[in-house]
């Protein structure tokens, strides 16, 4: 099986030396993908956001493979402050509606660019 990386164009640049997805034979692995917005590369302001973008993100990359939310089977959520949890569902739910994908969600002390959301994804076709 040969992998393939995958970039979109309407996604935000990595910030750093990594692809926005591989896809290796049927499976696709995204990328944690932060609340930056592609046409000014800069963080979205407040978590809300931050998420919102983020996932809009995600989304963008899905497409670029020929994919969508439905093919996604698993996804983790790093959040900067668990008091955020509640609305993070809000927005993440909005997203998936038939098929909830398996997820984890994980508190961290910080993420890059000093995010206060980030999401990564695996999806299958």
């Amino acid at each position: 099986m040969l992998n393939k990386a995958l970039n979109a164009d309407t996604a935000p640049k990595a910030v750093g030396p990594y692809s926005h997805s591989v896809l290796a034979g049927e499976t696709l692995y995204i990328s944690g993908q932060l609340g930056i917005d592609p046409t000014t590369s800069q963080l979205q302001d407040g978590v809300t956001a931050q998420a919102e973008q983020a996932m809009a993100n995600l989304g963008a990359i899905l497409k670029n493979a020929g994919m969508d939310y439905t093919n996604i089977t698993k996804t983790t959520i790093f959040i900067k402050n668990m008091a955020d949890f509640s609305a993070i569902n809000e927005i993440y739910g909005r997203y998936f509606t038939k098929i909830l994908p398996a997820r984890s969600c994980i508190a961290v002390a910080e993420l890059p660019l000093q995010g206060l959301f980030e999401v990564e994804a695996v999806a299958v076709k």
